[in-house]
């Protein structure tokens, strides 16, 4: 008689084990990964392949109202800053006697800045327009929220005062004055306003973009 191999159980179950577990921890990380594509693959081609093998649908709320209130919590948008750097002059002069006799002139040396840019509470719903995944806004005129001196970094350059007079205590706080309207009219030269409208626009379409729309018009 030949003989009779017998393989133990206990192998042959601890094989089956392992195929198992093999095949389990394969399952894990293909489903991993699938859902990992699903999840990063948002726009472009990829979000076209995602949603074929997913079946999923885009789901935009395109409500005007949720489009409006979620421009609307922007708020104020500051979205350019001005610096002016210069010396300013003022002075006191008389048309009878030379400026050495009761003269009085200050030079301010000075620094402040202009903050521009949009009001976005100021928002209305008929200044948004939705069609399907396309949205056109009209913005409200862009503004400077802020124009100052820095009292830090602003201080007198120079005083001159004639052998007669005193100096004058109000012709510093006029000079102030008066560089702080020509840092509005500098920043309002340099155009400001129109930079503070396209960066606004900028910031606008990126996040009307990240909500999910395809067809972004700002004006």
């Amino acid at each position: 008689m030949e003989p009779v191999v017998v393989i133990p159980e206990r192998k042959t179950g601890r094989r089956v084990l392992t195929v198992l577990l093999a095949i389990f921890l394969g399952l894990l990380v293909g489903v991993g990964s699938f859902a990992l594509f699903l999840h990063e693959a948002t726009r472009g081609a990829w979000d076209r392949v995602a949603t074929a093998l997913s079946g999923r649908a885009l789901s935009i709320d395109v409500s005007q109202p949720t489009v409006v209130d979620k421009i609307q919590r922007l708020q104020r948008l500051e979205s350019v800053t001005y610096t002016m750097d210069k010396v300013v002059e003022g002075e006191r002069t008389s048309d009878i006697l030379p400026d050495f006799l009761v003269g009085d002139k200050l030079l301010l040396s000075v620094h402040g800045q202009a903050i521009a840019g949009v009001d976005l509470g100021q928002l209305k719903s008929s200044d948004v327009t939705v069609n399907g995944k396309s949205v056109r806004v009209r913005l409200p005129a862009a503004e400077i929220f802020v124009s100052a001196l820095d009292s830090g970094k602003t201080r007198v350059f120079s005083r001159s005062t004639g052998l007669f007079v005193a100096a004058d205590p109000d012709l510093e706080s006029e000079v102030r004055a008066k560089a702080e309207q020509e840092l509005r009219n500098s920043a309002l030269s340099a155009g400001i306003l129109d930079t503070a409208h396209k960066n606004a626009a900028s910031t606008l379409t990126t996040l009307l973009l990240n909500l999910g729309f395809e067809q972004v018009e700002v004006e």
